[in-house]
């Protein structure tokens, strides 16, 4: 049972060890085929539990050129067309990305399922269409960004079989460069940066192009992705670059909104291409050499860089390019994509996985109080705030604490409101006064398949939600890797598909049979996901009053009085 939950945790988070996917049908079955703009096509076709439709799937589609050589720290470029018929029938390799992660629930779950292969060569993505559909059916398109911090994950982790069989749309999984070679800026023309970015731009430029000879409706494009995936999703309702690429975006767990999300200073951005230069042995003023020295290094040393300089990491950067701007700035002057936004968190996003990623263990036994400084310190910088401040946080959190379970449960209810819920709300917040269609949501429910694997502390995790959204339950898969959900949860998982279907076909999740989901409006409504839905009212209110106006007036009357003593 220990290496099908590693399977299962290791699907939706790191898509490193194990890509479960449907299994084929039988061998008397021809693999369908697709003339596509570049060539043609050969994919797998599929069957979906509790459907008769089948699935036809297409894998490792090229997007782009490999970003190799020349074109590593390049923008991406169209792919070139080949002649005959190109094998679909394969996950793609991963970007580039170290295995740490992935060791650590490897040691955790006793997994010996084995490691997926990486490479620079990676700029693929894979389509699931109902096996019926062609040029003429135009179905709605819901392109999946995989989530991962920036540093890892792949397209592969996301099986869309089953949201195309139930939903009767398009899904298409795409994969971006990951780490330095998907964010490394010298702050000029020579490496302007968001390479990852500019990659998933360049995979919905293919989408608008070419989706059609899928069964694909140009026009109806819908953008989701969780957590990195999810602040992806919400960069391009900024950008001037994806506009007119995609029509509705929904953010599972992460967004841009706050300082930090985003450098904008050209003096930290430089400092820190300076320093991966050092480190490589390409010392240099000039940043015509710096790029020319880091594109002549094998790809072997970039995975040896992020593993050795873990504190090397840059989100991404105020090119003028793709982000003129600030995401603050941008918002604030209501410079956003007119499209409709669905966003949410999960009600305890900092519960289990990320903590275990941090080597914060010892938190499964309470948080004593001689622990907290440790604990704070260890996760300073989550929190976007100084040390100086700690003793504001912990007064608003810890100190009315009973015991260390509770101190526990407060400090990682800490981590998560700042890290999830408090942008959230914001983004929610200054995309409803755009004027813009806009809904919020809570999830809830913890998978039952966890329970005896993780603490009973933990409810609604990091990733959670996605074992919904994609209907994993319904996956023809081996034995070892189904994921077996009770039947209420698979009801919640139809209606979460559903949900997400719906508002992929007309901006609004709403629809017959579903829960009524209320817009975010100057009332705050939001929908609180659980095997019973309820509308909630002003989510979290008091932390994230706490967050964005208390503690900062607090952090100000601080420092005026350190300035007046």
């Amino acid at each position: 049972m220990a290496s099908c939950k590693a399977c299962v945790l290791l699907f939706t988070l790191l898509g490193t060890l194990c890509l479960v996917t449907s299994d084929p049908q039988g061998n008397s079955a021809p693999n369908p085929r697709v003339q596509s703009k570049h060539g043609w096509l050969e994919g797998l076709r599929f069957t979906v539990k509790g459907t008769t439709r089948t699935i036809n799937a297409f894998r490792g589609v090229p997007f782009a050129k490999p970003p190799v050589g020349s074109r590593r720290f390049a923008r991406p470029e169209a792919p070139e067309p080949w002649k005959g018929v190109r094998n679909a029938t394969s996950n793609p390799p991963m970007c580039l990305q170290t295995r740490r992660t992935e060791k650590i629930f490897k040691e955790i779950f006793e997994s010996r399922i084995p490691a997926a292969p990486v490479s620079e060569d990676c700029l693929y993505l894979n389509v699931y269409t109902p096996s019926d559909a062609n040029r003429t059916s135009r179905l709605p398109v819901m392109v999946w960004i995989h989530g991962g911090g920036f540093t890892m994950g792949s397209a592969s982790t996301f099986d869309g079989s089953i949201l195309a069989a139930y939903e009767d749309v398009v899904v298409v999984s795409i994969q971006y460069r990951l780490g330095i070679l998907g964010s490394l800026s010298t702050g000029d023309q020579q490496a302007p940066g968001n390479w990852g970015f500019l990659d998933q731009v360049r995979a919905l430029e293919w989408v608008n192009k070419s989706i059609e000879d899928f069964g694909g409706d140009p026009t109806s494009v819908t953008i989701f992705g969780e957590s990195a995936g999810g602040m992806s999703t919400s960069a391009h309702l900024l950008s001037p670059l994806s506009k007119g690429l995609f029509h509705r975006a929904i953010s599972e767990s992460g967004v841009l909104v706050h300082p930090g999300t985003v450098i904008d200073n050209m003096d930290h951005i430089r400092s820190i291409a300076q320093k991966i230069a050092n480190i490589s042995g390409c010392e240099s003023m000039n940043s015509a050499s710096i790029v020319e020295c880091l594109r002549k290094k094998p790809e072997a040393h970039f995975l040896d860089l992020q593993t050795r300089e873990k504190k090397i990491f840059v989100l991404g950067v105020v090119d003028g390019y793709f982000l003129l701007k600030s995401p603050e700035k941008l918002l604030k002057a209501k410079q956003i994509n007119p499209l409709p936004h669905l966003l949410g968190c999960n009600n305890n996003e900092f519960g289990w996985i990320i903590p275990n990623v941090m080597n914060l263990t010892y938190l499964r036994n309470g948080l004593d109080e001689k622990k907290v400084d440790m604990a704070m310190n260890a996760v300073g910088v989550l929190l976007g705030t100084k040390p100086e401040a700690f003793h504001l946080l912990k007064k608003e959190y810890l100190d009315d604490a009973r015991n260390s379970s509770e101190r526990r449960d407060n400090f990682l209810q800490m981590v998560g409101d700042i890290m999830f819920v408090v942008p959230a709300v914001d983004r929610a917040r200054y995309h409803r006064d755009a004027g813009l269609p806009t809904y919020l949501y809570e999830f809830r429910h913890p998978p039952s398949i966890f329970q005896g694997s993780r603490p009973s502390y933990v409810k609604a995790e990091h990733t959670d939600e996605i074992y919904f959204v994609s209907g994993s339950a319904f996956l023809n898969g081996p034995p070892a890797t189904q994921i077996n959900l009770t039947e209420v949860e698979k009801t919640l998982s139809k209606t979460m598909m559903k949900q997400w279907a719906t508002f992929a076909r007309t901006g609004n999740p709403n629809g017959a049979g579903l829960p009524l989901w209320p817009p975010y409006d100057v009332d705050e409504k939001y929908l609180a996901i659980d095997l019973e839905p309820k509308v909630g009212q002003k989510l979290k209110d008091g932390r994230v009053t706490f967050w964005t106006q208390t503690l900062p007036q607090k952090i100000e009357e601080s420092q005026k009085q350190c300035k007046g003593t």
